[in-house]
């Protein structure tokens, strides 16, 4: 039997692949190291999280974002400002070499279930078998484009495509020069929105919300005790309401199902930091309260949207292109490596796996973690800041586990 299978080399891939190396579990990871950061993330995003709140897990010491800072001495997060996009990608490598040096680059192509085990196909052609498996793919496949949008859509190549989702670009440069509708009004949105005006495109951010959220900047006060009790700190902000889904991700489970599905759409909800306002607003034409009623092709290239707001039609605007920065909606059977049997004996709620208390799916020995959990853990496991409690609870159930389906061979 091999060891225990990993699909995914990103935050959460990584993390609990070193959690259960120190559990003594033996593991092979297949998937291209921090892909998703470095391949669908625009050259110079910064990240919306914290430093305390933006590293990998490990249960050595050391292995922190600070720590790799101080290892080659980046003033980057000495004076609090935000995460550039290829230090924390850096970082993640770094934090790979030191913990978990063998990731194999390989695509699983095929996982289905066997008996009590699993039987794995490698983009390779290899073929394997394992009794546990760990699905950490991350966001990517779960890419959400509105339905309205869809009539834009074209298999051609980027940029010359007119619709594109903003998981498709490492790089927005491209669209220098054209004119650019931004679908959205989360951090994406208006970062995306914000490098392409600095890239020198025509920028149209069009968002369904009464008006553009912004966070608060560090006031950089201390902070009273009656501050503190009002809104105690947490790793994913100040309030309550973060404090509960940052420290207590457990409890959350044990709501019912629609309460958690509320948190996950509505706690750190779509909103901007705050060091991004500037670069935004009086640079980018924002509409707000706003919703793309058609969207149809020009004749001359490009797309013409029909806006519509809760009073009736809102005009229209024409575009070059249009970039759907509408986040991410879970749905398992995008993960089409794994067969449609197992798919389909997943136990689900608005299509995200039910889970247990150690991520285990209904299929004894199938696992999930970061996005893919939210629906049953809450929204920190949206953030990289939620590897840590994933990583600590599925190395511990693990090999208990891999003990029962031993008994049992």
């Amino acid at each position: 039997m091999n060891e225990v299978i990993v699909v995914g080399a990103g935050p959460y891939g990584l993390s609990i692949a070193t959690h259960l190396r120190r559990a003594g579990v033996g593991v092979r990871v297949f998937g291209d190291v921090m892909g998703t950061w470095r391949r669908h993330m625009p050259a110079g995003m910064y990240l919306k999280s914290t430093p305390d709140a933006s590293s990998l897990s490990s249960p050595n010491r050391g292995s922190t974002i600070l720590d790799y800072c101080n290892e080659i001495g980046s003033p980057v997060l000495a004076d609090g400002k935000a995460i550039p996009i290829d230090l924390f990608t850096s970082y993640g490598l770094w934090f790979a070499e030191r913990h978990v040096p063998d990731v194999e680059p390989e695509s699983v192509v095929r996982l289905a279930r066997s008996g009590r085990d699993f039987e794995v196909e490698l983009s390779s052609g290899e073929e394997l078998r394992a009794d546990s498996v760990v699905i950490a793919c991350g966001v990517i496949p779960y890419a959400y484009t509105p339905p309205e949008l869809l009539a834009l859509a074209d298999p051609g190549p980027l940029p010359g495509a007119v619709l594109s989702h903003t998981a498709q670009h490492s790089d927005l440069s491209s669209f220098e020069g054209r004119r650019v509708a931004v679908v959205g009004a989360g951090q994406s949105a208006l970062e995306s929105a914000a490098l392409l005006r600095e890239a020198g495109s025509e920028v149209h951010l069009l968002a369904r919300t009464p008006k553009v959220l912004w966070g608060g900047a560090p006031s950089g006060d201390p902070e009273t005790w009656t501050h503190r009790m009002l809104k105690p700190p947490s790793a994913l902000g100040a309030g309550w309401s973060t404090r509960s889904i940052s420290d207590a991700p457990g409890i959350v489970r044990y709501l019912p199902a629609p309460a958690r599905l509320a948190l996950v759409r509505s706690v750190l909800g779509p909103s901007g930091a705050w060091w991004l306002r500037d670069r935004v607003e009086g640079h980018v034409d924002i509409r707000t309260g706003v919703s793309v009623q058609t969207a149809v092709r020009r004749s001359g290239g490009g797309a013409r949207l029909t806006l519509a707001s809760r009073h009736g039609e809102a005009g229209v605007v024409e575009v070059d292109h249009v970039l759907a920065a509408t986040g991410y909606r879970v749905d398992v059977d995008a993960l089409r490596f794994m067969s449609t049997e197992l798919r389909s004996s997943l136990r689900r709620v608005a299509g995200s796996p039910v889970l247990s208390a150690s991520f285990e799916s209904s299929v004894p020995g199938l696992y999930f973690s970061g996005l893919t959990a939210a629906a049953t853990f809450g929204p920190l496991l949206r953030f990289v800041h939620g590897s840590a409690f994933a990583a600590k609870r599925i190395a511990a159930a693990v090999p208990g586990h891999r003990s029962r389906v031993g008994q049992h061979a």
